[in-house]
């Protein structure tokens, strides 16, 4: 699809948590009139300790299908509405829909149709406040029978739908199955909504404003005032958000990643800052540098195998690898040697199967050794600028062994933007506060 010189703006719920919020949304929108889709979440926080719209809406679905009563939790979600409708001075009634949705719940729509609820409620104030069309998203976004997003056919359909609409507004977070009913996305919900609207415009950029400005180079709660990442990659994203870094959710890139269209993280705080451009590709790199970031995570587990000459025998691997997938299991890495194999996997996933994993590998390829061990967490060391870098590897293993940090893990994908590397789970923070000394001085 043809570019056009149009924005798609998402804004996440803490920035529409309240009016106060929501007219900061609408000054960021109007201040440039390329901003012609608006994709709304529910309202989120608005102090410690406060809920999320969401959450409210989930609470609220639960008593009603177990049959409790469920009027006065409904009460606080209509108050917290017509509390922002009345903050704004807008003449816009919600009561038939509050009816509506009071009725769904008392012959239990599902609690997608619930949770959906927010998006929806709260993307008919925003069109109102902006005087936009108001496109409800079970219309434009498909779902396939087995719940799996339709991405083709709904491109079609929104693409069709959008080019009527100069300007328009259409929630996060759901849409709709083949019969009608209601299905969310998974995770990240609004911001795929975000990026579906995008490509289906030719948007020339998708802005996501949030609560913070852009990604940081670590995660501020391990690593003490990490500095910003001005421009990353679809790719380095990818990396970094498999490993937990948070702000965008790795399946919202998809979409535009196949158009080609970069998005701008934003803070609706500070919309002067520059926040963080995600894009397609980017020959340059901070040379002092030379990395865009670290990410790690815990819960994960490597199954070890040992076996003399296995390099020499034909199958080997698919067998062990076939023993995995029969129990449903997918791995992270799979790092090996010539009489050795290591199988990366989820903790968590392969508790109830491990006894009957080691005795199919067992049987099917007799090992001389075969074990899970635990306790591993893994991190990722990215950056566009390592292939073109000497000595980055090194850099990296200086400084966990100067921090008297064991490696049991090491695995480099032939992309070489990334190096994955394996601590103890109690070593983590203290191996990520050693990397990111080592590489921003």
């Amino acid at each position: 699809m043809e570019t056009r010189n149009v924005k798609v703006v998402k804004f996440g719920g803490s920035s529409l948590a309240d009016a106060k919020q929501l007219l900061k949304a609408k000054a960021i929108i109007e201040a440039e009139s390329e901003r012609c889709y608006v994709v709304p979440s529910a309202p989120g926080k608005r102090f410690e300790g406060d809920i999320k719209v969401t959450d409210m809406l989930y609470e609220c679905y639960r008593l009603a299908s177990e049959g409790e009563d469920f009027s006065r939790e409904f009460d606080l979600i209509t108050e917290r509405y017509n509390g922002i409708i009345g903050d704004l001075g807008l003449d816009l009634d919600l009561s038939p829909d509050f009816e509506k949705i009071k009725g769904a719940f008392l012959y239990h729509a599902g609690s997608d149709y619930a949770a959906s609820r927010g998006e929806y409620l709260n993307g008919k104030i925003m069109a109102k406040l902006l005087d936009y069309d108001f496109i409800d998203a079970a219309k434009v976004i498909k779902f396939y029978d087995n719940g799996t997003f339709d991405a083709e056919k709904t491109n079609i359909i929104l693409s069709d739908r959008l080019s009527r609409h100069e300007r328009a507004v259409v929630p996060g977070f759901y849409g709709s199955m083949p019969n009608g009913t209601i299905k969310t996305f998974a995770r990240g919900g609004s911001d795929v909504t975000g990026s579906i609207v995008a490509r289906a415009v030719g948007a020339s950029l998708y802005e996501n404003w949030t609560d913070v400005s852009g990604f940081l180079m670590a995660d501020p709660r391990l690593v003490k005032d990490p500095c910003s990442i001005d421009t990353i990659t679809y790719q380095e994203l990818r990396e970094l958000s498999y490993m937990g870094a948070g702000v965008l959710h790795e399946d919202s890139i998809f979409p535009v990643r196949f158009a080609g269209i970069p998005i701008n993280i934003k803070n609706t705080n500070d919309p002067s800052a520059p926040g963080t451009m995600i894009v397609p590709k980017a020959e340059s790199f901070d040379s002092e540098r030379v990395i865009t970031g670290i990410a790690g995570k815990k819960g994960f587990s490597s199954l070890r195998i040992e076996k003399d000459k296995m390099n020499a025998e034909i199958g080997f691997g698919r067998k062990v690898l076939e023993a995995i997938e029969e129990e449903g299991i997918t791995f992270e890495h799979l790092p090996s040697g010539i009489d050795t194999m290591s199988i990366v996997v989820s903790s968590d996933l392969t508790k109830k199967q491990r006894k009957k994993i080691i005795n199919n590998i067992s049987a099917a390829c007799e090992p001389d050794y075969i074990a899970f061990e635990d306790g591993l967490a893994l991190l990722a060391v990215v950056g566009r600028g390592m292939v073109s870098a000497k000595g980055t590897a090194a850099r990296v293993f200086k400084a966990i062994a100067e921090a008297d940090i064991n490696i049991r893990m090491i695995d480099q994908g032939s992309s070489e933007i990334s190096i994955i590397i394996g601590v103890d789970e109690k070593d983590l923070t203290k191996a990520l506060n050693a990397i990111y000394k080592e590489f921003v001085k």
